[in-house]
């Protein structure tokens, strides 16, 4: 299946691109950051510490366990402080 990819902030400046299509056969969010790590050294480098990256399903706030079936988008992106 093909699903928008969105990087935001840090993880978009290490990947290199604010967004990306990507086909796979993932069936959660971990299965798909498993892919994305095995391409290149900068998705590893992004995805090294999931507990500093949030992600985002069909722009709902989820967890990497989450299914990606009927998925169109998935998101990361840093955690948010605010004041």
């Amino acid at each position: 299946m093909k699903v928008d990819v969105v990087y935001f902030a840090w993880v978009r400046e290490r990947i290199g691109l604010p967004r990306e299509q990507v086909d796979t056969a993932a069936a959660t969010v971990a299965d798909l950051v498993t892919e994305l790590r095995a391409r290149e050294d900068r998705y590893d480098v992004a995805f090294a510490d999931l507990t500093a990256i949030r992600v985002a399903v069909d722009q709902e706030l989820t967890t990497f366990e989450a299914s990606l079936d009927g998925v169109r988008e998935v998101a990361f992106f840093p955690p948010m402080t605010g004041g």
